[in-house]
């Protein structure tokens, strides 16, 4: 396992790869590869620059050359599908650790999904890594006239989140306790990604936790300003996402999920090494989530962690961090990792 930030080096890829399809197209297997149990998935995906190596991976082709159809569906948050795969909706899911932690927490105390009730709770698996938080890929943005100067300015102001405790306010409140803030003192607001520019130009909100590429598109189409970056202090560098499938679904369709798992490695190879198929892949994504070429350009990329073991080869040990800051900020209860990884439970 290994995370690499070579920037400006483009990798010599396929044509397909290069040649980015504003879909996916329906595909045979690859040659001589096994048949998969299911060809024809639904993935539900956050549209941001933490899930990069996906979607490099979706729109140059790779998953259909392991035989895969993937119908990828915007995701808000990770939260906002978590039931919904436990339900059998979706077949895969990508995106913050924080709430899909929370679920497998939710499912161990005895919690169940249903149509009526479609809490927090699904037992899951995290087969793979997405991205660790480098600096300017999240961060606290206001506007240039906004009387917000400083953390401590934040104070009974609205503070916009893409969903409720989840990676953005733990990103958030763990800055400002480390500036001596409660993060109780602010109130946070969800409010989907798309909409938090107009809102924070409006002044409905005082400011917003974004994500690249919303962040650099906030800058450019409303003026947004940084407040602060939120690489520091307990979460430098910080495992920001991932994919998981629930534990029933990876027992019933392994050779499925091998294929999804080498061409999300193989797209995660790429987004690591070559930013040109990054911005080119982003650029492609569906509207209201597609960014500008200009927005490309300038974007501050994570990095995307590569693995070359087998599916659900995954940093134990960074990952952990994740439920150790959770404890730390959200007074979140006692919780073994191991637990979501592949034969750990």
């Amino acid at each position: 396992m290994r995370t690499r930030r070579v920037r400006g080096m483009a990798l010599l890829v396929t044509a397909a790869t290069l040649v980015l399809a504003a879909g996916c197209s329906s595909g045979g297997g690859a040659a001589g590869a096994p048949s998969v149990e299911k060809p024809n998935l639904t993935v539900a995906v956050v549209p941001a620059l933490d899930s990069a190596g996906f979607f490099v991976a979706l729109y140059g082709g790779l998953f259909t050359a392991q035989g895969l159809n993937v119908h990828f569906v915007p995701a808000t948050s990770s939260e906002t599908v978590i039931a919904q795969q436990a339900m059998g909706k979706y077949d895969i899911t990508g995106g913050n650790y924080v709430s899909y932690v929370q679920a497998q927490q939710n499912w161990n105390a005895g919690q169940r999904p249903s149509a009526s009730n479609p809490m927090l709770a699904a037992n899951l698996d995290i087969f793979a890594e997405a991205s660790v938080m480098e600096p300017g890929a999240q961060g606290l943005y206001t506007m240039p006239d906004s009387p917000i100067r400083n953390l401590s300015d934040l104070k009974n102001h609205t503070v916009a989140i893409n969903a409720p405790n989840n990676i953005l306010f733990l990103l958030a409140a763990s800055v400002l306790a480390e500036h001596g803030i409660s993060p109780k003192s602010v109130h946070f607001a969800n409010v989907t990604f798309p909409l938090m520019p107009a809102k924070l130009k409006a002044g409905a909100i005082n400011a917003a936790v974004l994500p690249e590429p919303f962040a650099s598109g906030a800058e450019q189409a409303e003026g947004a300003v940084p407040l602060v970056d939120l690489d520091q202090g307990a979460t430098t560098s910080f495992p920001i996402a991932g994919y998981v499938v629930t534990k029933q679904w990876a027992q019933q369709n392994p050779r499925t999920l091998a294929a999804f798992y080498k061409a999300l490695e193989e797209g995660q190879q790429i987004a690591d090494n070559s930013r040109a198929d990054v911005e080119a892949a982003m650029e492609h994504l569906p509207t209201p989530f597609n960014v500008s070429r200009e927005t490309a350009a300038v974007m501050a990329l994570d990095s995307y962690p590569v693995s070359s073991g087998p599916v659900g080869s995954v940093d134990t040990v960074r990952l952990q961090r994740v439920v150790n800051v959770m404890q730390q900020f959200l007074g979140f209860g006692s919780f073994d990792i191991n637990s979501m990884l592949m034969g750990g439970g």
